[in-house]
């Protein structure tokens, strides 16, 4: 990616409803959701879903479809990949340890457990 198209992607990420939309999308998968039920789950009317929807889909972050009269929305896993890839292109400070910045949205996620900070 191309720091203008990561300036782009980040900026429409940040902002809380964009970001909840572009994390439900993400956990969906490539199926999607329509808006109908994107609006409900994270609890906006159609018209702030449509202005949220349209920026993300402005930054390359999501894809939209048509099924007969419905609009179906989904993350773009390819520009997702594309950025964090961008972000970590020089993980680990070039010391040859291996960081895989990939998603591959048909495995579920490992829950990952925090250690407990000692005061």
């Amino acid at each position: 990616m191309k720091p203008p198209a990561v300036i782009g992607a980040l900026g429409a990420l940040a902002h809380e409803h964009r970001l909840a939309i572009y994390r439900l999308l993400v956990q969906r998968g490539p199926e999607g959701l329509p808006a109908g039920a994107i609006g409900e789950r994270v609890g906006l009317v159609p018209s702030s879903l449509t202005f949220h929807l349209q920026n993300l889909q402005r930054a390359g972050l999501i894809t939209q479809r048509r099924e007969s009269r419905q609009l179906f929305y989904s993350a773009d896993f390819a520009v997702m990949n594309g950025l964090v890839s961008y972000l970590t292109e020089n993980c680990c400070g070039n010391s040859g340890a291996e960081c895989s910045p990939n998603c591959a949205p048909a495995q579920p996620a490992k829950a990952v457990k925090r250690a407990a900070k000692v005061a």
